[in-house]
């Protein structure tokens, strides 16, 4: 199944924490996960997967750097770029570049923080994902009211 539908989840106030409870979600229904990032957002999801929930455990791996056994049984890889041998089809990317090879996905959630610069890169994704003709669902963050 070739990818026809990315999601934008845009102006997310905290893009970690609102990726972890998302790859809660992915966890406890079976879905297995890449997250794509940046290596210091990686470190901080890494870190977040860890303590985000008290009494709760999201498994999760880096790769490149686990065993292929290892990273073959974890549900949740994190690594800086998508794709890879063994791979998860379904890519959540936290403000990395846009996958290269959008025929081996089956699914593409784009999480884009609210600060100007965040905001400003997942536009220029937007545009190569409307570019390439692929579908966009929009979810905006809702503002809270004072």
């Amino acid at each position: 199944m070739a990818l026809t539908e990315v999601e934008f989840h845009s102006g997310v106030a905290d893009p970690v924490d609102f990726a972890c409870r998302l790859l809660r979600k992915a966890c406890r229904q079976g879905a297995r996960v890449q997250v794509s990032a940046p290596a210091g957002t990686l470190a901080s999801l890494d870190r977040a997967l860890w303590t985000f929930e008290e009494r709760e455990f999201v498994p999760h791996v880096r790769v490149p750097g686990a065993t292929a056994d290892v990273a073959a049984r974890t549900p949740i890889w994190l690594s800086a770029q998508a794709g890879g041998e063994g791979a998860p089809r379904v890519v959540v990317n936290l403000d990395a570049e846009v996958p290269g090879d959008f025929d081996t996905l089956d699914r593409l959630i784009e999480i884009v923080g609210a600060e100007a610069e965040q905001a400003e890169r997942g536009r220029n994704r937007w545009r190569a994902y409307k570019a390439a003709g692929l579908g966009i669902t929009h979810h905006p963050a809702q503002r809270s009211r004072a």
